[in-house]
């Protein structure tokens, strides 16, 4: 995304938001402006760190959780606003994969292991977080994954390099079918540069 085309949405973004001309549809796909002014405001100030005791416990799924990967502030600003949009974008591919509240989870243990499901597929192993950079590595017995979470409105994103989201699906053997692996490569394909997964609540 070209510097003038952040500012662009920046401003406008904020100044909607400042007039409250942004409801619960449209650019935000359903998140509300007040919410999408916090994940701006968090985002900008760096204090969207969870800590290892916070993390730890047992988050569902909400909806799909997106960030940009870039350190400018500008760009954070904008990119908060622009993720709004592609978390409602992003929606219908999670739904296609079979992914719902009742069957994606995910419990972190102050042991250092972890255990969820995934589209229904049962996922088990061990993690190291690092709560400075909020990176954690995610091992299982059939992969090893690194991922980052970061604070949301309303719990806790776990998101991961766009890239690596269609490895995830194929090795949990979560895709059936062309037209779900076809919705997996789009959302790998198109979203370079953007960390995708879930956002998550208690």
């Amino acid at each position: 995304m070209k510097k003038k085309s952040i500012l662009s949405i920046a401003a406008a973004a904020l100044l909607l938001v400042g007039c409250g001309s942004i409801g619960t549809s449209g650019l935000f796909g359903g998140i509300d402006g007040a919410g999408a002014l916090g994940n701006v405001i968090v985002s900008v100030l760096g204090i969207n760190k969870v800590s290892e005791a916070n993390l730890a416990g047992t988050w569902n799924y909400k909806s799909p959780g997106c960030a940009f990967t870039t350190d400018n502030l500008l760009a954070k600003a904008g990119g908060e606003v622009a993720a709004a949009k592609i978390r409602s974008e992003l929606l219908p591919h999670y739904q296609s994969l079979g992914i719902t509240a009742s069957n994606t989870s995910f419990t972190f243990k102050q042991d250092r292991t972890f255990s969820g499901k995934l589209a229904g597929k049962s996922i088990n192993g061990t993690y190291v977080y690092d709560e400075s950079t909020g990176r954690i590595d995610l091992k299982t017995l059939l992969m090893s994954i690194s991922g980052y979470v970061t604070m949301s409105t309303s719990g806790i994103n776990l998101l991961f390099e766009s890239k690596k989201i269609l490895g995830i699906m194929q090795t949990l053997g979560a895709l059936s079918g062309n037209t779900t692996i076809g919705a997996v490569s789009e959302i790998s394909k198109n979203y370079n540069g953007v960390r995708i997964g879930f956002e998550l609540s208690r």
